[in-house]
């Protein structure tokens, strides 16, 4: 089982670090592989004057200082083509955002810095479509890609999940994360910001470890109603080792039996 996890955004190298050695010390006792994530830019903040992050070049400093002090891999979101090799030299791991799914040249750029990609699929497309985003990425590079659910709109302010979506997902020949935080964002539901309901983050990631999939991917922070991104929906650090525990007994439950 993979884990990508960390806070939403960067805000200080201190509370990466803090952050990252929590999960890191959880996913050690379980034995899952671990990768930190935060991203440099929140570049689809729903209000022009929300907190976007330190920008790229102080961003992909912090990320180098949690990939060298903890020996971890890391990965950010790329929102630009022109973002991607500088990217690419720091992150093991490229995440493309979901909005951005469809996008063909920064697909291109990404595959093309030889790195794995994360691509979220769009809120807006059917599991099937991102077929196509698996032929532009192995057309472009060769370091493979995962796909990522987060949840699809239904109507004004709420998203949901299609489970079968993930079963059709990995059909595709990739690994599948499920992304049990961003599922259940109401996007624009708080006015200016996005809202969310962080208590069924767990019971969704529970459902997708029972269909089966690779990997989970989940936003923890020390005091989420203090994040100035995505707090509603993140997990508190102090809870995540128990929900990651239970979801990790669940995914081993079903392992034996899934392809």
């Amino acid at each position: 089982m993979t884990l990508i996890a960390g806070p939403c955004v960067i805000e200080s190298l201190d509370l990466c670090l803090r952050i990252a050695e929590a999960v890191s010390d959880a996913c050690q006792r379980l034995k899952i592989g671990y990768i930190f994530k935060a991203s440099f830019d929140k570049a689809n903040r729903t209000s022009g004057s929300s907190f976007r992050g330190p920008g790229l070049d102080d961003g992909l400093e912090v990320l180098s200082k949690i990939k060298d002090r903890l020996g971890l891999p890391v990965t950010t979101d790329v929102h630009l083509p022109e973002q991607a090799r500088s990217v690419a030299q720091v992150c093991d791991l490229l995440q493309i955002p979901a909005f951005l799914a469809r996008q063909t040249d920064l697909l291109v750029a990404c595959a093309a810095t030889g790195r794995p990609l994360n691509v979220k699929k769009g809120q807006f497309m059917a599991p099937g479509d991102m077929k196509f985003v698996v032929d532009k990425t192995r057309s472009s590079g060769q370091g493979g890609v995962l796909l990522c659910e987060r949840g699809t709109f239904f109507g004004y302010g709420r998203l949901v999940n299609d489970m079968a979506g993930l079963p059709q997902m990995r059909s595709l020949g990739v690994p599948v994360i499920f992304d049990a935080t961003h599922s259940v964002q109401q996007p624009g539901g708080l006015g200016g910001a996005t809202g969310g309901n962080r208590a069924m983050v767990e019971p969704l990631a529970r459902a997708a470890a029972a269909v089966g999939v690779d990997g989970f991917f989940f936003e923890t922070h020390p005091d989420p109603d203090r994040s100035p991104s995505d707090g509603p929906n993140m997990v508190p650090l102090s809870d995540f080792p128990g929900v990651l525990e239970r979801v990790h007994t669940l995914w081993r439950t079903t392992l034996a039996w899934r392809a």
